[in-house]
């Protein structure tokens, strides 16, 4: 087949010797593409193509996600022989996130707790893991401790994240009116979907019915707008905004 007395295989080897220039691929690449044409750009599009596209990408979370489905434990599993075999720093704190991940929150926050001891007692990584653990394990002071210590030590780090995880920890400690004033400065700051969902289920709990409905009807719009995709990503979090709503008094 020729388009306009060109072979396909020739604007094959064109398109992928674009690639090798935009990307910075060896030159002898472009030897290859243009020598042979067609077995160039087989082989390019396996050795180099693929493994750099967004397809190939996406495959593999799918494949990843696909494997914990299938064998949820294996995560967990692995990472706990790598340390046992090799215990280093970074075998320790692959094991505490594979921990938390697992919902084995306290033993996750007692292993974050040992990464903590040492030459990484100021990775701020580390302790804002140590904090998730800890809220999860139903300690919000420790969680609170971390998180401020954090915020001390570098304002800018994980801004979002840490601001909204303190206003849950801070909430979860029953200190309500810092809570409020850490959710207000999420809101102002960032008014993420994850901050207004999450301000509205601590204002339904909190029994504060107009604020939860008025960021609810902000909430509702944007999902108005979403794709089946975005939705699924977030179906957990709009459980439980639902759940917060439907127990509200009408």
């Amino acid at each position: 087949m020729t388009i306009f007395g060109v072979g396909l295989h020739v604007l094959i080897a064109l398109f992928f010797a674009v690639h090798v220039i935009r990307s910075g691929q060896q030159l002898y690449w472009l030897m290859i593409l243009f020598m042979f044409p067609l077995l160039g750009s087989v082989v390019y599009f396996i050795a180099i193509y693929l493994p750099d596209s967004k397809l190939h990408h996406g495959a593999r979370q799918a494949v990843a996600v696909a494997a914990r489905a299938m064998d949820p434990g294996r995560e967990l599993r692995e990472a706990r022989e790598a340390y046992d075999f090799t215990p280093t720093a970074q075998n320790q704190m692959r094991l505490a996130a594979a921990q938390l991940a697992a919902g084995a929150a306290a033993e996750a926050a007692a292993t974050y707790e040992a990464c903590l001891q040492g030459p990484f007692a100021g990775d701020l990584e580390i302790r804002f893991g140590a904090a998730r653990a800890s809220l999860a394990a139903d300690n919000a002071a420790a969680a609170v401790t971390h998180l401020q210590t954090i915020r001390a030590s570098d304002a800018g780090f994980r801004g979002e994240q840490v601001t909204l995880l303190l206003a849950q920890a801070l909430a979860a400690a029953g200190r309500a009116s810092e809570a409020g004033a850490e959710f207000d400065h999420a809101l102002a700051r960032y008014n993420s979907f994850a901050t207004q969902a999450e301000y509205a289920i601590w204002a339904a709990g909190q029994g504060d019915a107009a604020k939860a409905r008025q960021l609810y009807a902000e909430l509702q719009r944007t999902m108005d707008r979403w794709n089946r995709h975005t939705r699924d990503m977030n179906q957990e979090l709009i459980r439980r905004l639902q759940a917060a709503m439907a127990a509200l008094p009408r």
